[in-house]
């Protein structure tokens, strides 16, 4: 009797490093990253890496790190993050969006901050520029001309309520598939096409998340859970843009899970940006603890000319701000 519990700490042991190599297998099948030692993850903080190459204006980084808990835990505090809190993430307003779209507030537009980025925003709007990412329908409601008081004058208050309201509605109703082109200035830009075509530029990606991810558009026909819908005022390029995106999650065996967060719709500065997770519970160090894959992929116009050194730059600016969203991230959430 006595060696029972020798036998069952060997147990515990071996099924604890199975669980951990077929993680750390699983996630080099699909991934950048190989031969990942999650003891050394686990101390020296996320590990971030260029995305296979891809063509023409879209981009990818991958990143992974460990965290303690479960991967529920997990998906739940990204369900809850606030980044707003972080000055250094230069997103100055962020909120969840109601159940029913056709109950959704953007009044709090009207709040945000005077700074530079906001007022280039309004200037924006004011002026009808060829950089706004709006179709030809949208566009005749421009305010152009409008004036007022205040950082953000209520007639773009009310024009991008209005907008941002509609649009919310229709992914409500069909998914990314069913978002209006960005055709105003001549171009016919369109989400999902954008989307989609992210995934097909990532093979290996697409595959591990094939339950995952709808067929017929992001945010129509997938196996998880959500839309859980949001929309954000932030800087890009020094330049204030808004956002809808819409969070989903899935569990999978054995305790992992998987969740997706697509931005869908942004008034400037990129197309479209989808971030994926791949979550497995691990044991480091004797403690229940999450090794964490994110994947970022982003569509832009701006990306489209970089060739060379230009575009390493560019894959390197989106690395040092997809870190700091994790530090920040992991530091409300706690290691």
């Amino acid at each position: 009797m006595k060696y029972f519990p020798a036998i069952s700490l060997f147990l515990l042991w071996t099924t604890s490093t199975i669980a951990r190599a077929d993680a750390v297998s699983e996630m080099a099948r699909f991934s950048v990253f190989e031969g990942v030692d999650l003891a050394e993850l686990a101390k020296s903080g996320p590990k971030i890496m260029h995305g296979p190459p891809m063509g023409g204006r879209f981009l990818s980084v991958q990143s992974c790190y460990v965290m303690s808990g479960s991967p529920a835990q997990q998906v739940d505090a990204i369900r809850r993050w606030n980044p707003t809190r972080h000055s250094e993430l230069k997103i100055f307003l962020h909120g969840d969006l109601p159940g029913s779209p056709g109950a959704a507030d953007f009044s709090r537009l009207k709040n945000a901050p005077n700074n530079g980025s906001v007022q280039s925003f309004v200037d924006l709007t004011l002026k009808g520029g060829s950089e706004l990412q709006i179709s030809k329908a949208e566009a005749k409601k421009l305010p152009t001309g409008a004036t007022g008081g205040g950082t953000m004058p209520a007639a773009v208050v009310n024009f991008w309520s209005e907008l941002l309201a509609a649009r919310a509605r229709s992914f409500a109703s069909g998914g990314s598939a069913s978002q209006a082109p960005y055709d105003y200035t001549g171009e016919n830009i369109r989400p999902n096409e954008e989307l989609n075509s992210l995934l097909r530029q990532q093979d290996k990606i697409r595959k591990q998340f094939s339950g995952f991810v709808g067929q017929t558009g992001i945010g129509r026909g997938g196996g998880g859970i959500g839309p859980e819908p949001y929309w954000e005022l932030l800087d890009v390029d020094d330049r204030g843009v808004v956002t809808l995106g819409a969070f989903y999650h899935s569990t999978g065996a054995n305790g992992t899970a998987q969740a997706g967060d697509v931005l869908y719709y942004a008034s400037g500065g990129y197309y479209v940006s989808l971030t994926l997770y791949q979550m497995w519970p691990v044991n480091v160090e004797g403690k229940a603890s999450t090794l964490v894959w994110r994947g970022d992929m982003i569509s832009s116009a701006s990306l489209a000319s970089l060739h060379g050194v230009e575009r390493l730059g560019s894959e390197s600016s989106m690395m040092k701000e997809i870190s700091k969203a994790i530090a920040a991230f992991r530091k409300d959430v706690g290691r």
